[in-house]
């Protein structure tokens, strides 16, 4: 059985370790956290071991903390490091490379320049068994992570003939947890947003891929509106659409007025965390202008990312064939079910 380490409970740390927990491979040792606040009661609460920074163990007097994250690492095969954005660099460099450790990272990192902490994005459906053997691999983002689920089936299906591909993304301003956070009553615009090298740094740097990005104020889903050029007539939107029909976490929705009636539904299902994990293609909006196919889906920000740091732990660690670690994250997660429930609630 290998040790696992989630260093780091904010929205994606928290998410993750208490899907792993269930994980009968691995042993899940504790979770690092950096702030002495409510968190840490949660999930103290919820069974798990806290660990905290050796120089910051006086500020968590009044807590029952197991110890520090110095300490207890050395005892692991793997960390997962969910820490806040760019505390992952100072990691890497103090913990993980002295220890010998290998380690996750989430998107808030770099994978390149000065504070890059891995040499790749890893995306399970594009380079999955890329991520064997290496001790240090960055997650994508959210947004990375949905482009890929998208344009990898686009890839397959049409090659060249996709002659550039244009996305606007509207980034929600933070997370549902995030109550401390003003949303501001402003949409605020991204120069030169890191999506674009992100996606084709796992994608290729050939990918003809374009990218604006806007955060709007909402904590309800990212939105993508992606415009596919094609050279020559574009495929009609059914056959875009059928495209998706079999992939895994992709769901393909009808009806759906605005990204909290998708939130409202999970919340109501009982989805954990109001998370469905995937992606939502809305078909309606689907259109074609001549060599022009406009494609618009939602993403389920941090919870899209929690089963891929599941199939990249998997890779890492187990160097498991693709279809069975995405057999076994299907037994924790149960997407296929939240793809069915989905699309037979929001049906054409």
């Amino acid at each position: 059985m290998k040790r696992v380490f989630v260093n780091g409970y904010g929205s994606i740390g928290s998410r993750i370790i208490q899907f792993i927990a269930d994980d009968h491979d691995v042993e899940v040792v504790g979770v690092g956290k950096y702030s002495p606040d409510e968190r840490v009661s949660d999930a103290i609460s919820r069974g798990f071991k806290v660990f905290v920074p050796k120089n910051k163990i006086d500020h968590f007097k009044n807590f029952d903390i197991s110890g520090t994250i110095e300490d207890k690492i050395s005892d692991c095969d793997l960390v997962i490091d969910a820490s806040p954005g760019g505390i992952g660099y100072e990691n890497k460099k103090t913990l993980y490379e002295p220890k010998n450790i290998h380690a996750i990272f989430q998107g808030g990192e770099k994978i390149t320049g000065e504070r890059s902490v891995a040499s790749f994005i890893f995306n399970s459906r594009v380079n999955y068994e890329k991520a064997f053997d290496k001790q240090f691999v960055m997650q994508g983002s959210c947004n990375v992570t949905g482009m890929g689920k998208i344009i990898q089936p686009l890839k397959e299906k049409y090659g060249k003939k996709i002659k550039r591909l244009d996305a606007t993304l509207l980034r929600r301003w933070s997370d549902l947890e995030d109550s401390k956070t003003v949303v501001k009553d402003s949409i605020e615009w991204s120069y030169n947003p890191h999506h674009d090298e992100d996606v084709k740094s796992y994608m290729g740097v050939d990918t003809p891929l374009f990218i604006r990005a806007f955060k709007v104020p909402t904590r309800q889903m990212h939105v993508h509106a992606m415009d596919v050029r094609f050279d020559g007539p574009a495929p009609n939107a059914q056959e875009i659409i059928n495209i998706y029909k079999n992939e895994y976490g992709v769901a393909t929705l009808y009806g759906v007025k605005g990204t909290k009636d998708i939130r409202d539904y999970a919340e109501s299902i009982k989805f954990s965390f109001k998370d469905t994990n995937m992606i939502h293609i809305h078909a309606d909006l689907t259109e074609v202008q001549d060599d022009v196919v406009k494609l618009t889906y939602s993403d389920d920000q941090t919870g899209i990312v929690v089963p891929e740091n599941h199939l990249l732990m998997q890779a890492m660690l187990f160097k498991r064939k693709k279809e069975d670690a995405f057999r076994h994250t299907e037994e924790l997660f149960h997407m296929y079910e939240k793809k069915r429930m989905l699309e037979a609630h929001f049906k054409e």
